[in-house]
């Protein structure tokens, strides 16, 4: 092996590094424990960092004592689990990306003017049932063409489509096709839903995948924009494994192969990457190269109530 090759963007994005600075700002702020719905962004290192420091994650709101403190995860709530946390008088933080909450304003505004909805994800995942919880009715997932041809929508004159954000570009593109070939009106958002890290790091991969004989993805089974760069790369003709850890790392893996293309999903922390180097480095890689590629500059505010009194900084997780 002679040389791992780094894409460019990859690991964290805007949205996960605020989801993970809410959490430990009130930790700062209010003392453990703090409570988190949902694992607050889909990496175990970062969850287990997290559950460390105090947080506890729960899935269910009768978990969680009167008059604690709540934390959303990155992947957004439905309006039931919303409306019961209220109910329930928690202090609430949402860290609920920005992008996802681009998408729930939209369907709440086209729901008022009469829309039903088709959206485009997968099955169970967190993000999915808290988008299609926006609305009690009027909401059909669809995760392939073949779900195209079967969706019965009420009425077909006002339909709109939304988007899972962390799908693959490529497939997203394929089954909105699809919905446009079988309702020619419906509307599509004026941008697509599929956020900008998740784009990025996809369009690095297509690059990267080329130019080495396998690629190794940083990140957990559960999370989705991970998953997608792992098939990209083999979709493009190179094998790609995904690990959580350089624990993980097979050694066949690379025999035969000079190089090596490392990347890692949006939630994977960078700590993570230089470990799986470190491990790349003992099976015999010499030599690591960054890829050109785009600079990252997005950066989310924080909800109000977060800001630290004096000392504006916390121990973060990078």
């Amino acid at each position: 092996m002679d040389e791992i090759v780094l894409a460019e963007p990859r690991g964290f994005c805007a949205g996960v590094d605020r989801a993970i600075e809410i959490v430990e700002r009130a930790l700062a702020k209010f003392g453990r424990p703090i409570y988190v719905r949902h694992e607050i962004v889909h990496n175990t290192y970062v969850v287990n960092d997290l559950r460390n420091k105090g947080a506890i994650f729960i899935e269910e709101l009768d978990e969680v004592p009167p008059g604690a403190t709540l934390v959303f995860s990155a992947h957004g709530v439905s309006k039931a689990v919303q409306e019961e946390a209220e109910r329930r008088g928690f202090r609430i933080f949402d860290a609920t990306c920005p992008l996802v909450t681009k998408v729930h304003v939209e369907v709440a505004k086209l729901a008022k003017e009469g829309y039903e909805f088709l959206m485009i994800g997968h099955k169970g995942h967190p993000e999915v049932e808290g988008t299609m919880g926006q609305l009690s009715e009027g909401i059909h997932l669809v995760e392939d063409e073949a779900d195209v041809a079967g969706v019965q929508p009420r009425q077909t004159e006002k339909l709109a489509v939304v988007t899972q954000t962390t799908l693959s570009v490529d497939d997203a593109a394929g089954i909105q096709q699809a919905i446009r070939a079988r309702f020619p009106n419906v509307r599509e958002p004026k941008q697509q839903d599929i956020c900008y890290a998740t784009q990025n790091r996809q369009d690095a991969v297509k690059i990267l995948a080329p130019q080495v004989d396998v690629v190794i993805v940083v990140g957990s089974p559960t999370s989705s924009n991970s998953n997608r760069l792992r098939e990209l790369a083999t979709k493009l003709g190179t094998p790609g494994h995904m690990v959580d850890n350089a624990g993980e790392l097979r050694p066949e893996w690379f025999e035969g192969k000079s190089r090596v293309g490392l990347t890692a999903g949006a939630s994977a922390p960078d700590i993570l990457v230089q470990q799986v180097i470190e491990r790349l480095r003992e099976l015999g890689a010499v030599a690591v190269r960054r890829m050109d590629g785009l600079a990252e500059t997005v950066k989310f505010p924080l909800p109000k109530g977060l800001k630290m009194d004096g000392n504006d900084t916390v121990d973060h997780l990078r």
